[in-house]
């Protein structure tokens, strides 16, 4: 509501007053620049949102997510402002390999490599001139794959190229500020060979973790001694070194011009010192959401090395990519369990508030998870059966259903053609009933009051005709419920669910007959009195 009860209808002054995260994120943007942002060149100067990628593996969920969410900050900072942005998605790709990958081939030649720069490492798939070249080419096609708008930038073309240059030698003249700030945060032990240059060894192509002396800040000059003893003098630029993960990040933020970015819990340690690091430069951290991380089914953090986590794939063949966005859209800053089993929750939650969005005012709108995946063009229509509605159909057709089978159903039950969408959901419920459904489903015998409950309901199906209303089931449903001895109506869903599903849980029981069709679920009814 507006002011005295007035609803807002000006997108710019709702956008601007709305409490949804991303348009609060955006409004840190607006006050950065009161004034806007200093024109460069004559030309008004870009928001320059970041997001960054190690290219060691390739791109997962929490890539997709990160992309997502930052997305979503830069749409809602459009809809507050004029001002021109970019999204950049940086990759580490100067970093030197540290652990060979357990999913790749070719590991005896990669270990041959370890050490050296991602971009000077041969691809063990053969396909591309570096094993840096083949995971960056694999991510982009994974944000193609999803529509993102984004610039890509790799580390090493910028380093290589002379871009980082001058940074580099800011680096340089800044070097006992920047061990000022990184000193103290270090072990005695890392402490003493810490340096905020690694050299790349012009013999060996290592990144080396040595100590250095800087012979010439405005040559990009130092010294150093190599792996086989021997002290030598050279240059920091045009990819002869990198900087260390901490001031390669304030590095990047000074020299892009960094304005946004968001990283993990994980990296809040790091986002202090590199904050530091980047006003040591002279430059200024960019305004930035800490998200909580992702747990499993047990609340433990998900970890690549134990393999407790939910892949990207794994979503996708079970849900669709819109439950995946709404997932991630909910709540950033709390932590939240990620796993096979939020999915179909996630798919219906996402059609619910789809199905609202139509009708809300504006500034509902602009709360809406929906709005904020389809960057305010939200489809109109939504699919006439809810995920978990069609997950009990087929696990009542049994883990052998066919997308046919269910076609056919449905085709008695919705006006009109199967949508594509549709047709996608059909094929997720297959699939997840098939692996995580239909080897859980047990259906028990009714008892006491049940059995009388159920008599009944087979009576007052048997006249019906086939075009009953899942509405007028519904009721029927509940008016034995009520009559039937029940202490409350949960218990008599739940009977239902458990003698005719095999499940805990389960749809409207008016809409579930009215899909499978009145004589199959006397037919349920059926079976279950028989055991």
């Amino acid at each position: 509501m507006g002011t005295k009860g007035q609803l807002v209808t000006d997108p710019r002054a709702a956008a601007l007053a709305s409490k949804a995260w991303p348009y609060e994120e955006a409004r840190k943007l607006l006050k950065r620049y009161p004034e806007g942002k200093p024109a460069r060149n004559g030309q008004p100067a870009p928001i320059i949102f970041e997001t960054g990628y190690g290219p060691s593996g390739l791109p997962h969920i929490g890539t997709f997510n990160e992309v997502l969410r930052t997305t979503m900050v830069r749409h809602a900072f459009q809809a507050m402002s004029d001002a021109p942005t970019r999204l950049i998605e940086f990759s580490d790709d100067m970093d030197g390999l540290r652990k060979v990958p357990d999913n790749v081939p070719n590991q005896a030649m990669l270990t041959e490599h370890l050490g050296k720069p991602l971009s000077r490492i041969p691809d063990p798939f053969g396909k591309f001139e570096s094993f840096a070249a083949h995971n960056n080419a694999m991510l982009r096609d994974f944000l193609d794959r999803f529509g993102f708008d984004y610039e890509f930038i790799s580390s090493a073309s910028q380093y290589e190229a002379g871009v980082f240059d001058d940074a580099l030698k800011g680096v340089l003249r800044h070097y006992d500020a920047i061990m000022g700030v990184m000193l103290p945060t270090l072990r005695k032990e890392r402490a003493a060979t810490y340096s905020p240059i690694l050299p790349i060894s012009p013999k060996t192509g290592i990144v080396l973790q040595v100590p250095v002396e800087v012979v010439d800040a405005d040559l990009g000059t130092i010294r150093f001694t190599d792996s086989d003893g021997e002290v030598l003098t050279q240059s920091v630029l045009g990819g002869q070194a990198k900087l260390q993960w901490k001031v390669d990040w304030a590095m990047r933020w000074v020299a892009l011009g960094v304005d946004y970015e968001m990283y993990g819990k994980d990296l809040i340690d790091s986002g202090v010192q590199s904050g530091k690091i980047a006003r040591v430069l002279g430059g200024r951290p960019p305004e930035a959401l800490i998200y909580e991380m992702f747990l499993d089914e047990n609340g433990e953090k998900i970890s690549k090395s134990k393999g407790n986590g939910l892949t990207l794939e794994q979503w996708l063949d079970y849900g669709t990519q819109e439950s995946l966005a709404f997932f991630a859209y909910r709540e950033p800053k709390k932590a939240k369990q990620l796993h096979i089993g939020v999915i179909p929750r996630a798919v219906d939650e996402y059609f619910q508030f789809r199905g609202n969005y139509a009708a809300q005012p504006l500034e509902q709108k602009l709360g809406n998870p929906a709005h904020h995946i389809h960057n305010g063009a939200v489809p109109a229509a939504n699919p006439p059966v809810t995920f978990g509605l069609l997950l009990n159909l087929v696990g009542v057709l049994g883990a052998g259903a066919t997308p046919a089978q269910v076609r056919g159903y449905l085709a008695n039950y919705v006006d009109g053609e199967i949508t594509p969408e549709l047709d996608a959901l059909i094929d997720h419920a297959l699939a997840y009933n098939r692996d995580f459904v239909a080897p859980t489903l047990v259906r028990r015998k009714p008892q006491g009051v049940e059995v009388a409950a159920l008599e009944r309901l087979d009576r007052e199906l048997a006249p019906l005709p086939a075009e009953t209303s899942a509405v007028d089931l519904q009721n029927i449903v509940y008016a034995i419920g009520n009559d039937g001895g029940f202490e409350n109506l949960r218990d008599w869903f739940g009977a239902l669910y458990e003698t005719l599903l095999g499940s805990s849980q389960g749809p409207r029981m008016g809409s579930f007959i009215a899909l499978y069709g009145i004589d199959n679920s006397r037919k349920l009814i059926a079976e279950a009195l028989a055991r």
